[in-house]
């Protein structure tokens, strides 16, 4: 099983979550040619799958299917836990 974080670590995973982000439910298709034309990001459709299995994995995107298509949604929940795992103690200003 893979972490958040190593999810993270990868530059194509980070991408497909900053165009999901920017336009969520899209389908392999669509999010390949986005990749390759605001990212430069030229990968197999297999290997974009792969990606999104990962994503998937650790909870960062969740996929519907609608007829012959799937569609990618993102969710940014996984990382808002991370923000509360070690919080930050606040300063006594007295």
């Amino acid at each position: 099983m893979t972490d958040i974080y190593t999810a993270l670590a990868d530059s194509t995973r980070r991408a497909l979550l900053d165009e999901l982000a920017d336009r969520d439910g899209q389908t392999l298709f669509e999010l390949c040619a986005r990749l390759v034309s605001r990212h430069d990001i030229s990968s197999s459709r297999q290997a974009i799958t792969q990606h999104l299995g990962v994503l998937e994995e650790v909870g960062l995107v969740h996929t519907r299917r609608h007829g012959r298509y799937k569609f990618h949604h993102a969710d940014f929940a996984p990382l808002r836990t991370l923000s509360t795992r070690w919080p930050i103690p606040q300063e006594d200003t007295a």
